[in-house]
């Protein structure tokens, strides 16, 4: 596959599920091709280069067909253009990870500090709700005794006024009873 610098820009790789960034496969075949192409390209215009070399020095025409060999002098550049080539490719390869990296470390932070955040705006939430669930619930309990000491009062004079009124039916029972000659009551045994 010829390689473009429009391939490059336009590629798109596949999101992988459950974590971000790329899919590193995917990734390292596409800079594989790269680095193919790339070698190629400068293969080929070193080949151009020593054929224009040639053709200027007043070599003649009809050996343009054949690759003119390099001389000795030019030689060793043609070959180590490839490696460092490649040794660059290899280093922007290395640098856009460590970018990735850097940058998938920073999100990982960002991502720890708003989850400590939002959990301790939860249990501060969840306190505050809790004090004021346990205000409402001691309030609620002072009015419910409040209540009960009410009714208590409430029993207290209520059988204080029955004793009284039961007593004082005894009383007229009696007091009716030995006027009219009868025997009372508590005379009779029952």
């Amino acid at each position: 596959m010829a390689l473009s610098p429009d391939d490059v820009v336009t590629k798109q790789f596949q999101h992988v599920r459950f974590k971000e960034g790329f899919d590193p496969d995917e990734v390292d075949d596409f800079l594989d091709e790269i680095v193919v192409e790339w070698r190629k390209a400068l293969t080929e215009n070193e080949e151009l280069k020593a054929k224009l070399a040639a053709y200027e020095s007043g070599a003649a025409p009809a050996r343009a067909a054949e690759p003119a060999p390099a001389p000795a002098s030019e030689a060793a550049p043609v070959a180590g253009a490839a490696p460092a080539a490649s040794a660059g490719i290899i280093e922007l390869a290395q640098r856009l990870h460590d970018e990735h990296v850097a940058e998938g470390i920073a999100q990982r932070d960002q991502l720890i500090s708003d989850a400590k955040s939002q959990a301790a705006s939860i249990v501060s939430e969840a306190e505050t709700r809790g004090r004021e669930e346990l205000a409402k619930l001691d309030r609620e309990r002072t009015t419910l005794e409040g209540r009960i000491t009410e009714l208590r009062n409430f029993e207290r004079d209520y059988r204080a006024q029955l004793r009284s009124y039961i007593e004082g039916k005894l009383r007229d029972l009696e007091t009716s009873a030995t006027t009219s000659g009868a025997q009372p009551v508590s005379a009779l045994g029952l």
